[in-house]
């Protein structure tokens, strides 16, 4: 087991928003091409999700993670509350940052409350950083979703779309001593290519891989230059193909237990279209902690990554 605990810019705390009204959103599903048109009653959704998000929380307890789940608020109605990580990250030293998002439904999630919560659960003061003025300008960056921190190398990258403004990520990246790593990344879908929406369905950080779908990223300079930032850093290139990636297998996330075990967190959507040979090598890496999870994923768009605010 010695060679699943590697700690550094990982964490074994998470926080995680309970969902009171989990719905497809139309607002959101303009360039998040991920999303799937709602054939069910909100009702029976929320029912869904809810029970795919306690499933979810229940087993990464059960692996010795650490997390902390606010109960959403009905109103405002919030149908993507269920991925705070859009809006909110964390740092070192109690540092937080604050996002600009770019639906105007979506900006109702950054609440103050849920931080003074964290804060006292941990009994800890934040430094807030907060972006989201930058809405006013039509400038967004949708925190962890727009751009993949590789914390112990200080390095973030991050595929440039609606959703992630290049000279807000820069700045972010020169306030926080990222160094920044720009690429531009499409989907095909329908036989036209769209700009992915988020980068954190592209590719993953992990401890000794980064977990990612290169013939996303169609510029073949751009791709080498890519490969050549995660080989410097000293992580081996994992390659998805661009099917898994439209399966979340790009949507992973790894934490640590209290054991400093290093756990792998990812959909079954995900896991299931992984081949034998690279579960294998994921396995002998870290623990493989898989989450069914697929209401959320087929209204919500996002995946197992986007569910957690990891707090450092």
């Amino acid at each position: 087991m010695e060679n699943k605990k590697q700690m550094t810019g990982y964490t074994d705390t998470v926080f995680m928003i309970e969902p009171v009204a989990f719905d497809y959103n139309p607002e959101t599903a303009v360039n998040n091409l991920f999303q799937k048109t709602a054939d069910k009653q909100s009702t029976e959704t929320q029912k869904l999700a809810l029970a795919e998000f306690n499933n979810m929380v229940n087993l990464l307890k059960n692996e010795g993670v650490k997390v902390i789940t606010i109960k959403d608020t009905p109103q405002p109605h919030k149908p993507d509350s269920i991925f705070p990580n859009n809006w909110v990250s964390f740092h070192e030293n109690n540092q937080v940052v604050l996002y600009p998002m770019f639906a105007e439904n979506r900006r109702v999630e950054r609440r103050m409350d849920i931080l003074e919560e964290i804060e006292k659960q941990l009994d800890r003061k934040f430094k807030i950083t907060d972006y989201s003025d930058c809405e006013a300008k039509n400038i967004f960056l949708e925190g962890t979703g727009s751009y993949v921190p590789d914390r112990k190398n200080k390095i973030a990258y991050a595929s440039i779309s609606q959703r992630t403004h290049e000279v807000l990520f820069k700045k972010f990246c020169e306030e926080n001593n990222f160094k920044p790593v720009i690429y531009n990344a499409s989907q095909k879908v329908n036989g036209e290519f769209h700009p992915i929406y988020h980068t954190n369905v592209i590719m993953c950080d992990a401890a000794k891989h980064t977990i990612i779908c290169l013939e996303v990223i169609r510029d073949e300079q751009e791709r080498k230059m890519v490969v050549s930032e995660i080989e410097k850093s000293g992580k081996k290139v994992f390659e998805i193909s661009e099917h898994q990636m439209n399966n979340f297998a790009g949507n992973m996330l790894l934490v640590k237990n209290k054991s400093e075990e290093l756990i792998l967190v990812m959909s079954k959507s995900a896991f299931d279209l992984l081949t034998k040979e690279q579960i294998s090598e994921l396995e002998s890496n870290y623990k493989l902690l898989v989450c069914p999870i697929p209401t959320i994923e087929k209204y919500g768009g996002g995946s197992a990554r986007c569910m957690i605010a990891e707090i450092f």
